[in-house]
């Protein structure tokens, strides 16, 4: 009994543990999540941990000393928002399982949990203020669309593109400089989008976005008078989904 407390208290001495989350958390949906192990002892190793996160558990058998493990499970949270992990419980049966002794680690880990994703018709969602742009030139030089100015010829220009006109007028080569084709791009308009079932709404926006976003469509969203201009970067692509996932609880 003395050395099974002995032992048994300094294996959970001396133990961090990290959460790691992916960047997109999606309500109603498996999150693959890192449970990162440190055992940060000089010399004995850490046998046995068990770490509990929400009602969820892994085993590490053993964590040399100086070094770190990483084990996953999935995490489920069921609704969007912001979730919080207060506390994380380390437990350990070692050395000879007549006790399980735990301890808890403090954390105050908060999660923005994104709408469910919910597939349905892209087009059906769509309300009559919702607008879909086409192709449309950009004041970016390329050789799509309109003109944008003439210019001096330059080597390796397309030689479909030299002016004739204005090289009979001026006597030396000229070339037309056209504007590049933008891509197409989306702006929904939330506020017009009919809400008789708000979570169902918000998770077929959520779906629409992301969605268009693989495909290589901006995507922009109108939603309590903020507009947020159509973009495909990631960064943006996860602002549009956090505000859907805080939308009515602030």
């Amino acid at each position: 009994m003395l050395i099974s407390g002995i032992f048994g208290r300094r294996n959970l001495r001396g133990i961090d543990v990290l959460l790691e989350f992916p960047e997109e958390r999606f309500a109603d949906a498996s999150i693959p999540t890192g449970i990162r192990l440190t055992n940060k002892r000089r010399y004995m190793p850490a046998f046995l941990i068990r770490i509990a996160v929400n009602d969820q558990e892994v085993l590490f058998p053993i964590v040399g000393a100086r070094s770190s493990e990483t084990l996953y499970l999935n995490m489920i949270f069921q609704t969007r928002g912001i979730h919080t992990i207060s506390e994380i419980l380390v437990a350990s049966v070692f050395p000879f399982n007549f006790f399980t002794r735990y301890h808890r680690i403090p954390k105050n880990l908060e999660l923005i949990i994104y709408p469910k994703l919910q597939r349905c018709s892209l087009t059906h969602l769509l309300a009559s203020r919702t607008r879909w742009k086409g192709d449309a030139s950009s004041d970016v030089p390329g050789y799509d669309s309109d003109i944008l100015s003439i210019r001096n010829y330059v080597s390796g220009d397309p030689f479909k593109y030299i002016s004739w006109k204005a090289t009979a007028k001026t006597g030396q080569l000229k070339t037309k400089e056209l504007s590049a084709i933008e891509s197409p791009n989306v702006m929904i308009d939330f506020d017009e989008l009919k809400q008789h079932d708000l979570e169902q709404t918000l998770s077929c926006v959520t779906y629409m976005i992301v969605k268009l976003i693989q495909s290589g469509t901006a995507v922009g969203l109108l939603i309590d008078g903020e507009s947020h201009k159509p973009d495909l970067s990631s960064v943006h692509k996860a602002r549009l989904l956090t505000r859907l996932a805080l939308y009515g609880q602030n």
